[in-house]
């Protein structure tokens, strides 16, 4: 593994946010099959390109949006808003059905890595806050991060950048003194259009192996791992200062 990062003078690591789907949680099958269930509702028939073309790494509300214009039904935002909440409700009771919530190995302890060295956790994703305050909660980890943008709180899906730049903007409503800039962020991703999202934001970014190979991570982010585990907070910190 190497470091990939273009440093400026003024950078320094204060926080890192965390992609939601294929990030914290492993659930990108869940999303595909309820995705796959609301189209053939619709009496249109699924394709696995389209998905990941139009629907990984993007909010629900871009994904059904494009998925209908691409097949050449243009619904109104209602519409859309009706399907989004559709598929929360089921996704929801999917979940319930589990045993255990399919939280991605190593990612507890890596949260409590970053807590102890004082740096900021925050999460931004194309899910709606909801279904990600239950997922949190029913995994017992809602309480490390102090800031979450869902896709229901922006215009922008990524790979635009305006759940990021939101986020910067939080963090520094809940500590004026903190001053984030958005060079002092180092993101978390495991999709194109997220890495792309993060970069345009003007952060560094991490993609990991989760969604696809890690030599496709490697050459869109600046840094590619397998595991939690591999990231060295301690490395990062002395590259980002």
């Amino acid at each position: 593994m190497e470091y990939y990062f273009l440093i400026d003078e003024d950078q320094m690591l204060k926080a890192i946010l965390f992609d939601f789907n294929g990030v914290i949680i492993n659930d990108e099958a869940i999303h595909q099959e309820l995705i796959n269930e609301i189209l053939l509702a619709e009496n249109l028939r699924p394709d696995a390109a389209e998905y990941q073309q139009f629907c990984l790494g993007r909010s629900d509300y871009a994904c059904f949006q494009d998925v209908l214009s691409c097949r050449g039904r243009l619904v109104s935002t209602e519409y859309l808003e009706k399907l989004i909440n559709q598929k929360a409700q089921t996704y929801r009771q999917r979940i319930e059905t589990l045993k255990t919530v399919p939280i991605y190995q190593g990612l507890e302890e890596f949260l409590k890595q970053i807590q102890a060295r004082g740096l900021q956790i925050g999460l931004v994703t194309g899910s709606v806050v909801s279904e990600v305050q239950f997922i949190l909660n029913k995994a017992e980890i809602a309480d490390y991060f102090q800031v979450i943008v869902g896709g229901d709180e922006i215009k922008g899906s990524k790979p635009q950048p305006d759940g990021y730049l939101l986020a910067v903007e939080r963090f520094n409503q809940l500590d004026v003194n903190l001053q984030l800039q958005p060079s002092d962020c180092l993101v978390i991703e495991d999709t194109p259009a997220g890495i792309e999202a993060a970069k345009r934001a003007g952060m560094q970014v991490v993609g990991i192996a989760n969604t696809y190979p890690f030599h496709f991570m490697q050459r869109l982010s600046n840094w590619a791992i397998d595991y939690f585990w591999e990231l060295e907070l301690e490395r990062v910190e002395s590259v980002l200062k």
